[in-house]
């Protein structure tokens, strides 16, 4: 009787501590939420942006200051170590703020399968200079930037997919570009309209904007009056045509989205409050809502409005990347020799004739090199609603008092000071003969079928993604089909493709597709053409490519601070700003393929 007893004392205290332990596992898995101790000897990192500033800025005509205010606070929080009475990160569960690998399996109150909007990755960050680092901050991601995304929230491993981090160099010039595109395709669409109303009957139109073939919409009229039309979109390729899900009756929506690896997202402000959301924990208000806390890590309102605009107008101002040879001509690096000028343009030649052009475009022209923020166009930018919605308008986020800046002209960074007392706008696009802004960006802003090669586990569909994934496979939104890398920078940001599974261009290339007959890849005969090739002209071709890189002019004691990276190992160069001649320059290696 007494050995029964004392056993039921020890299970009996077996089971007290077992309960005090789970009693107490709010405080041991949860991440600390109450700041009270944190406030006395820590503040809050960001220096937040007031969207009402801004806008009361360009209503009283003051839009010079308006940019470079947004700008210099869109670069601060660009480069701001955020913690946690930021609201960085988020209730991850198990303890954890951060996290490299989604967690669909945690589900408990808070965690983060309950965080809204719903959560496909991260966070894994905090702050975006962690990731965008290579060769210096606003470049690319290296191999350990990867960021793991859980599309569909499964919590199964087979259905993740890699992202590896891109550059955002000039990416305002590419938004605008894409609307510009966009314009031109819907111009096409209403002429079609037009014509099958007063002829009746089925027509068809091409699908061309700037150098760019996104195949063939067909229009019949089936009510004279009020005219009513039905569209047939089967030749459509490589952009989203299916109509809007706000409005199912509306015609093919054919807005060109530049943005993310699978091209699914139109503007920057929408690409950096995902990001901002998933990568950092860092909610935006208009994601969220206001005063919500949905991420359950204890702070509400963790990025402004106006924080979203400022970042958006940083990034859209970041300079366009550059070249060795314009960066040779210009001074700024020990001077290539001709055999490595002749290499470099034997390299473009050969990049064209095997095809490689077609997709990556070398340049195309914008009409207005405006970049505004909001945009001017209705199909990139929010439209009544945020996401939470508030009213854009009454929350001072007007097109009629957007933030503006001349692409060709206006960006802060890469200004050098020439011998002669002129500026050289080195970050600012060039202008063609008839005065419209270049886009040099080797691409086409269109998905391209890649076949099995590249081909992932799932049609991937982030969790704040506005573009649900259509049903048709013409719309080429497939598990193989990827938006054409855009090429300028691509010397200075390796590893390469989506994923970052390719460490050298060659690679890169080999990549494209697996070279069998039956490899539906848009890219094979470029890569066989590419395969063929005396060794010579693929080292040209490669040393082209690596002749495309970042640049970066930083202002240091009275010097202009120049880094270039062509290769992994990146140098700098001080100029001094009034001679613009080096000093203390260490020597800058040319591509391998034309080294002598």
């Amino acid at each position: 009787m007494q050995m029964g007893f004392q056993r039921w004392k020890r299970v009996s205290l077996w089971i007290f501590v077992v309960a005090m332990f789970f009693a107490g596992g709010a405080g041991v898995w949860a991440i600390v939420t109450d700041m009270t101790d944190v406030k006395i000897t820590h503040s809050p990192a960001a220096v937040h942006a007031d969207q009402d500033e801004l806008r009361e800025l360009v209503a009283s005509g003051q839009d010079a200051e308006a940019f470079e205010e947004a700008f210099e606070l869109g670069d601060d929080l660009f480069a701001t170590l955020f913690n946690a009475l930021d609201g960085v990160g988020a209730n991850v569960g198990k303890g954890q703020r951060f996290t490299r690998v989604p967690r669909s399996d945690l589900k408990g109150t808070g965690e983060w399968f309950r965080h809204t909007p719903n959560r496909v990755t991260g966070p894994n960050s905090n702050a975006c200079n962690s990731c965008h680092l290579r060769p210096f901050e606003d470049g690319a991601g290296d191999a350990a930037a990867n960021v793991h995304r859980d599309p569909f929230r499964t919590g199964l491993i087979g259905q993740f997919i890699q992202r590896n981090t891109p550059h955002v160099f000039a990416v305002g010039a590419i938004q605008r570009l894409a609307e510009e595109m966009t314009d031109e395709l819907h111009a096409r669409r209403t002429a079609l309209v037009n014509q099958v109303c007063a002829q009746g009957g089925t027509r068809s139109v091409t699908l061309i904007a700037k150098l760019v073939n996104y195949g063939t919409l067909s229009a019949t009229r089936t009510q004279a009056s009020p005219c009513k039309v039905t569209f047939n979109t089967d030749l459509v390729r490589g952009i989203d045509f299916l109509p809007s899900v706000d409005n199912p009756d509306a015609p093919p929506d054919l807005i060109v989205r530049p943005l993310q690896w699978k091209g699914s997202v139109p503007f920057i402000r929408d690409f950096n409050r995902g990001a901002s959301h998933n990568e950092l924990g860092m909610q935006a208000v208009e994601i969220v809502g206001d005063n919500v806390d949905g991420d359950f890590d204890g702070v509400k309102n963790e990025m402004t409005i106006g924080d979203q605009t400022a970042l958006a107008v940083y990034m859209a101002a970041q300079p366009r990347p550059t070249s060795l040879v314009e960066l040779s001509i210009l001074g700024l690096i020990e001077p290539l020799t001709q055999t490595q000028l002749t290499t470099i343009a034997r390299g473009a030649v050969v990049f064209g004739q095997i095809g490689c052009a077609s997709c990556h475009i070398p340049a195309m022209a914008i009409n207005n090199p405006t970049f505004s923020e909001p945009s001017q166009n209705a199909a990139y930018r929010d439209g009544t609603a945020f996401p939470a919605g508030q009213n854009p308008i009454a929350r001072g986020v007007d097109p009629a008092f957007a933030v503006k800046f001349d692409l060709t002209r206006d960006q802060p960074d890469n200004r050098i000071e020439l011998p002669n007392g002129t500026t050289f706008l080195l970050g600012s696009l060039r202008r063609d003969p008839q005065g419209r802004g270049l886009v040099e960006l080797f691409g086409d802003l269109k998905r391209h079928v890649m076949g099995p090669r590249l081909a992932e586990p799932v049609n991937e569909i982030a969790g704040d993604d506005v573009t649900p994934i259509p049903l048709n496979p013409n719309n080429r939104h497939t598990p193989d089909t990827f938006l054409t890398e855009n090429l300028w920078g691509v010397g200075s940001t390796p590893p390469y493709m989506h994923d970052g599974r390719a460490t050298t261009i060659t690679e890169a290339i080999l990549e494209h597709s697996t070279g069998a007959s039956s490899d539906p890849s848009e890219a094979k005969q470029s890569r066989q053409a590419y395969l063929a090739l005396p060794a010579g002209d693929k080292r040209a071709v490669v040393a082209f490519l690596e002749n495309l890189v970042l640049f970066k002019v930083e202002e240091e004691e009275g010097e202009q601070v120049a880094t270039i990276a062509p290769k992994p190992e990146a140098a700098t160069l001080r100029i001094p700003r009034a001679a613009l001649k080096r000093r203390s320059t260490p020597s800058i290696q040319a591509p391998e393929g034309i080294r002598e």
